[in-house]
C-alpha cells in the first residue's frame, strides 16, 4: 500500500512527459509539411500551417505584418514562382513548450536557389486552436 503513491507519481511523470513529446512531435510535423508544401512549390500548402486571421503577427526585415491574408499576399509577391521559391530547408535549435496550447520555436532557415542562396534565423510562436497546432506569430530574418 505503501508503494502506491510511488507508482502513481511515476504513472503521471510518463504520462506527461508523453503527452509532451507527442506534442512536440506534431510540431516538428507541422515544420516538415512546410518545408514540403515550399519545396512543392505549393504556398496554399505553406500557409495552412499559419492561424487563418488578421491577428497572425508576422515580423520581417520590413516590420510587423498582420493577417493570414497580407501574409500570403507577401510570400506570392516575393516568391512568385518556383525558381524563386528554391529549395527550402530549416535546422530546429530550440523548441520550448511554454504552456498546454504554447509551444515556442527557434531555428535557421535556408532557400537555395539558381538566383543565390539565402539564410536567416526564426522565431515562432505556436498555439493549440481547436485541437490544431497553429503558428501565430513568425519572426523570420
Amino acid at each position: 500500500m505503501k508503494k502506491l503513491p510511488v507508482i502513481i507519481f511515476f504513472l503521471q511523470l510518463f504520462t506527461t512527459g508523453f503527452a509532451q513529446s507527442n506534442d512536440e512531435t506534431v510540431i516538428r510535423q507541422i515544420l516538415q509539411r512546410q518545408e514540403n508544401s515550399w519545396n512543392n512549390g505549393n504556398i496554399n500548402g505553406f500557409m495552412d500551417t499559419y492561424w487563418r486571421s488578421d491577428s497572425l503577427m508576422f515580423i520581417g526585415k520590413k516590420g510587423i505584418v498582420y493577417g493570414w491574408q497580407q501574409t500570403k499576399n507577401n510570400y506570392l509577391k516575393s516568391y512568385p514562382d518556383t525558381t524563386s521559391m528554391g529549395k527550402l530547408s530549416f535546422e530546429l535549435q530550440e523548441i520550448k513548450q511554454l504552456s498546454d496550447i504554447y509551444f515556442f520555436v527557434v531555428g535557421k532557415w535556408h532557400l537555395t536557389r539558381s538566383a543565390g542562396n539565402i539564410e536567416g534565423h526564426f522565431s515562432l510562436l505556436i498555439k493549440k486552436i481547436d485541437s490544431r497546432w497553429l503558428i501565430v506569430a513568425d519572426h523570420s530574418s
